[in-house]
């Protein structure tokens, strides 16, 4: 099987922490990657008027915005507020033309331990805001993560999870699903998931998981340093039919983040031709 082929190649802005909006484009850009996925923080930074021009000058693609609100957790006022955040997300990626919004349902509040009743707030907070993606033109991608994460991030842990969760939304013209190999990898039923999975599939996101890993989100590492077999996940999502873009995600702290942006992009280009 070969390798990724650059003009599917796409690398998160989180994966260059390091740089500012435009300068993380402009590092892709001088590599050739042709997509990125936008980081809310960033695109707060800069403004969607500033990140319209950087994304035009440089011809990068931004083809999700990361991340909507997270609607599962809190009170009745918190989850309204996220709500309302969702769609200020979903407004700007209509002003910048991105077809997707990436979302994380949100863990448990503070002294919460209600795993369904989360899940149920999550689905109305979802009810709530298709009806604005759809009128946008813009498509609600849920992410599930690893369960170690559960209590802070995501209470939807498999690719399994996800597809009861949309089965239950019934919106797939307004709404997709996310697989992350870092979330993902450990789940023995993934190539089942994947075929269930597979009419809604719309993002492929890659990175690895290392052996001595120190963080719950910031020690991920560059494909090929650890134990995730990307290459096998990805030939599972091509046969289900997947063609969309590979997105490198790399939350990295210790090692890439402290990196040349121009090196570390240069070490995915080689690494995803040979190893994803």
């Amino acid at each position: 099987m070969a390798g990724i082929p650059l003009e599917r190649l796409c690398i998160h802005q989180v994966t260059l922490m390091q740089c500012g909006f435009a300068d993380g484009l402009e590092c892709l850009a001088r590599h050739g990657v042709p997509m990125t996925a936008i980081w809310h923080e960033k695109l707060e930074e800069t403004g969607v008027a500033a990140a319209r021009r950087a994304l035009t000058d440089t011809q990068v693609e931004a083809v999700a915005l990361c991340v909507g609100g997270t609607m599962a957790i809190g009170d009745a006022a918190e989850r309204a507020s996220q709500i309302e955040l969702t769609r200020r997300r979903i407004e700007s990626c209509a002003e910048l033309g991105i077809e997707s919004l990436l979302m994380l349902t949100g863990g448990l509040g503070t002294g919460e331990t209600d795993l369904l009743a989360a899940r149920l707030n999550a689905l109305e907070g979802f009810c709530s805001v298709v009806p604005e993606a759809r009128a946008a033109g813009v498509r609600l991608v849920l992410e599930p993560l690893h369960p170690m994460v559960c209590g802070f991030r995501s209470v939807i842990s498999t690719l399994s999870a996800a597809c009861d969760f949309l089965d239950e939304l019934d919106a797939d013209d307004a709404t997709g699903v996310a697989l992350d190999t870092y979330a993902l990898w450990w789940d023995l039923n993934l190539p089942h998931d994947i075929r269930r999975a597979a009419p809604r599939l719309h993002h492929l996101h890659v990175s690895d998981w290392l052996a001595d890993t120190t963080d719950l989100r910031l020690d991920r590492g560059m494909p090929g340093d650890g134990l995730i077999d990307n290459r096998a996940i990805r030939r599972a999502v091509e046969d289900a039919g997947f063609r969309g873009p590979v997105e490198i995600e790399i939350f990295s702290k210790r090692r890439w983040w402290r990196e040349s942006p121009d090196e570390v992009v240069s070490e995915i280009v080689q690494r995803t031709s040979e190893l994803v």
